[in-house]
């Protein structure tokens, strides 16, 4: 038995089926045609849909349809109907089909659609929701150079994607060709938090000629963190066991933050055993933990 006899035919097909000659049907009814099991069917749909805007998100669809006939009509039409606007409308929905097989000529042609987008137009996808729009649009963004570090910085501080995060705060920390320019990179990277956005600002810290800012971040709450400023730190001539080492020698001090405990853990020597067992008896509970992590 055919996985289409009649009997399980949605009901539509039953009461009302659609006629031979597709030309006269309505864009509703032409949606229906370009949903429909008959792959002749479908690729007549997609020729008829000229007339109807609204149908580009099923075309979208068809674009990656098992039958070669329909792939290829609707790939035609795509190309030929697809502006910046429309490819802002339906970005969320090409990148969708983007993931199936045979997906993939939607998102070059929104790629090749969206280059020639401004700065104001690709905006709109930065706050999308979904996170795979967000990185298509930011990639675009930097390849035509159309943000300034400052605001690729903000970015990188502000998304809640690792990979927006990382893609903004490398871009930004590369664009830049003056010192001066730091002023408005790094406060956004080093009060983010997310700790690779963080760490991507204290490494700059040295290459912006301000090393001794990262000494504070050498007892930040993510190892990451700490390692980036340990190195830099290093780069300056001074010893983080010393500096951690300081800071530890007064174990019952409110201000002690957790990060120098375990700080002088992770670069301390037997030495430091002491100084660490004082800690165990710390009247908060996230020094004596950081002891044993």
């Amino acid at each position: 038995m055919a996985w289409h006899h009649p009997e399980f035919l949605p009901g539509w097909e039953h009461s009302a089926p659609l006629p031979a000659d597709l030309t006269q049907l309505g864009e509703s009814r032409l949606a229906l045609a370009l949903c429909h099991r008959d792959g002749r069917i479908r690729q007549e749909a997609v020729r008829q849909s000229v007339r109807f805007p609204g149908l580009l998100p099923l075309v979208v669809i068809r674009c990656a349809d098992w039958v070669g006939p329909v792939r290829e009509h609707a790939r035609k039409l795509l190309r030929e109907a697809l502006n910046v606007d429309s490819a802002l409308d339906l970005a969320p929905l090409i990148l969708r089909v983007g993931r199936r097989d045979r997906g993939a000529f939607g998102v070059d042609v929104l790629g090749q659609i969206l280059r020639q987008a401004s700065h104001g137009q690709l905006a709109v996808l930065f706050a999308d929701p979904d996170r795979i729009v967000r990185r298509f649009a930011y990639r675009l963004a930097i390849e035509g150079q159309l943000l300034h570090p400052a605001e690729l910085a903000r970015a990188a501080a502000g998304d809640q994607d690792t990979v927006v995060q990382d893609l903004c705060a490398t871009a930004a920390l590369t664009a830049l060709v003056h010192g001066d320019a730091y002023e408005g990179v790094l406060p956004p990277l080093l009060s983010a938090r997310n700790p690779r956005t963080r760490s991507a600002g204290v490494t700059a810290l040295r290459r912006a000629g301000q090393s001794e800012q990262a000494q504070p971040f050498l007892s930040d709450r993510s190892a990451l963190v700490r390692a980036c400023a340990r190195y830099v730190v290093r780069q300056q001539g001074v010893d983080p066991a010393v500096w951690y080492r300081e800071r530890c020698t007064t174990p019952d001090d409110p201000d002690l933050p957790p990060g120098a405990v375990i700080g002088l853990a992770e670069c301390g020597n037997h030495a430091d055993a002491g100084l660490l067992r004082l800690l165990l008896v710390h009247g908060l509970g996230e020094h004596r933990y950081s002891r044993w992590r």
